[in-house]
C-alpha cells in the first residue's frame, strides 16, 4: 500500500485541516522508490536552498542517516557533491479545489497549483505536507516538485456541478501559486483565466513578483470586486532573505509589486509572515510601514509555526545561519506556543500566547492603526458567479 493510501489526507488539505482526513489522492512517487537521503553539505554546494538536509518523512518505514564510514569521496578534496537540480512532475489529482472546515482561517476552499515549492522558505509550514507523498520536507519539498497541469479544466467541471456554491477561492495557502516555475508553466494564469471568465471571486497570498504579470487578468476582476492580492514580506533584510527564503523575490521585488498591482487597481495587503521572534520581530513596524508607503492598503501577521518536522529543519538552519541566536529565538517561540515549538490547537496555532504574542499582537494594533492599515475591505462579490460553459452542455440563454 502505498504511502498516501495509508495516509489518505491531502497535501492541500493538509495545510489547512492538521489532524483531519481528506480525500485520498494519488501517490505519484512509483512504489518502492524512497525518499532521497542527501547528506548535509556546504552552503556554497546547496545555493539557492533553504534546508540544510533531506530528513525521512515522518510516514517512511525506514529511516536513513548518513554515516561517514571513511571510505566517502567527500574525503577528496577534489570531490564536489551533485548541485541539486528540480524536478517537475506531472500531479494526477482528479480534483482541484480542497476544502476545509478550519475555524480559524477565512476561507472553506483553496487551489494550489503546484505541490512543493521551489521558493525555499526554511520555515514553511507546508513543508511537512511532502511527506504525505513519501518524499521529505526537506530538500526534497523545494526540489521534487509536482505541477497540475490540468488545473484549469478539473476547475471547469467542479465549478460546473449544479450542487456547487460559490464561495471565494484562496491561492498561495500551501505553496506559492507564483513560485519560479509558474514562469514557464503558467498553471496559475490559467486558473485565473476560468475563474475571471465566470465572474468567480479569489484570494491570493504570494512572495513572488510573478504576479504582477497577471495584471491585466486582476485588474478586470478587481473593477467586478472578485479579487484581492496579498504580499507577503518576512523581513526587509535582503542577507537574511536570501538565506531563509532563498529562491523568492526580494523584499525590494515585493514592495515594488505592492505598488504595481495598487496602482492598477487592485486590493492589495501586506502580510507579515512569518514573523521570527528575536530574528525578524524587531521589522514589524518598519515592514508595515514599508508597506503602507508601496501602496498596501491592509495588514496582517502570523507567527512563526513549527509544525512536524519544520522543528529540525528550522533548527538545523538556525545553526547554520545564526548559530549565536538560535537558543533565544527557539526560547521565544516555546515562550509563544505554551512550552512546544508548534501549538496545532485552533484559535492560539495563527496567534500564539503568552506575554511575548500579547506584545507582538499590540505592536501590530498600534502600527496598524497609526499607518492607516487596520481597516478591512468589504467582502467580494459572489453575487455575480456563472457557471462555466461546458463543450457537452446546452448553450446558455444568458
Amino acid at each position: 500500500m502505498d504511502t498516501l493510501s495509508r495516509h489518505p489526507q491531502t497535501a492541500d488539505q493538509a495545510a489547512s485541516r492538521p489532524g483531519k482526513a481528506g480525500r485520498a489522492a494519488r501517490s505519484f512517487r512509483p512504489r518502492g522508490e524512497p525518499a532521497l537521503s542527501l547528506p548535509p553539505s556546504p552552503p556554497a554546494k546547496r545555493k539557492g536552498r533553504g534546508a540544510v538536509t533531506n530528513p525521512t518523512g515522518r510516514f517512511e518505514k525506514t529511516r536513513r542517516e548518513p554515516f561517514d564510514d571513511g571510505w566517502s569521496e567527500a574525503d577528496d578534496a577534489d570531490f564536489a557533491p551533485p548541485v541539486l537540480r528540480t524536478t517537475v512532475t506531472p500531479d494526477s489529482s482528479r480534483t482541484v479545489i480542497a476544502r476545509n472546515q478550519s475555524p480559524d482561517i477565512g476561507f472553506d476552499r483553496s487551489i494550489n497549483p503546484y505541490r512543493g515549492c521551489e521558493h525555499g522558505c526554511v520555515y514553511c509550514f507546508a513543508r511537512p505536507t511532502h511527506a504525505y507523498l513519501g518524499l521529505s520536507p526537506g530538500l526534497d519539498f523545494e526540489t521534487r516538485l509536482f505541477a497540475k497541469p490540468d488545473a484549469a479544466e478539473l476547475l471547469k467541471g467542479e465549478l460546473s456541478n449544479p450542487s456547487y456554491a460559490c464561495r471565494p477561492i484562496a491561492m498561495g495557502t500551501n505553496t506559492d501559486p507564483y513560485q519560479p516555475i509558474e514562469r514557464t508553466r503558467g498553471i496559475t494564469r490559467s486558473i485565473l483565466e476560468v475563474l475571471a471568465a465566470c465572474d468567480h471571486p479569489v484570494t491570493i497570498v504570494t512572495k513572488g513578483a510573478l504576479v504582477a504579470r497577471d495584471i491585466d487578468i486582476l485588474a478586470p476582476m478587481a473593477a467586478r470586486n472578485l479579487v484581492k492580492v496579498a504580499l507577503s514580506v518576512t523581513t526587509l533584510d535582503r542577507g537574511l532573505a536570501r538565506r531563509m527564503e532563498p529562491r523568492a523575490a526580494t523584499p525590494a521585488k515585493r514592495l515594488a509589486t505592492i505598488t504595481a498591482l495598487s496602482e492598477a487597481g487592485i486590493p492589495t495587503g501586506v502580510m507579515v509572515a512569518p514573523v521570527v521572534p528575536a530574528l525578524t520581530d524587531h521589522e514589524l513596524e518598519e515592514i508595515l510601514a514599508a508597506a503602507r508607503d508601496a501602496g498596501a492598503g491592509t495588514a496582517s501577521y502570523i507567527p512563526l509555526r513549527l509544525p512536524h518536522e519544520v522543528k529540525d529543519l528550522f533548527a538545523e538552519w538556525l545553526g547554520e545561519h545564526a548559530p549565536l541566536k538560535a537558543e533565544h529565538v527557539l526560547n521565544r517561540v516555546r515562550d509563544m506556543r505554551d512550552g512546544r515549538l508548534n501549538d496545532p490547537d485552533y484559535g492560539t496555532r495563527m496567534r500564539g500566547s503568552g506575554p511575548f504574542a500579547d506584545l507582538l499582537h499590540k505592536r501590530f494594533v498600534v502600527a496598524t492603526h497609526r499607518l492607516g492599515l487596520a481597516r478591512r475591505d468589504a467582502p467580494l462579490n459572489t453575487e455575480a458567479f456563472r457557471p462555466p460553459y461546458r463543450r457537452a452542455e446546452q448553450l446558455s440563454l444568458l
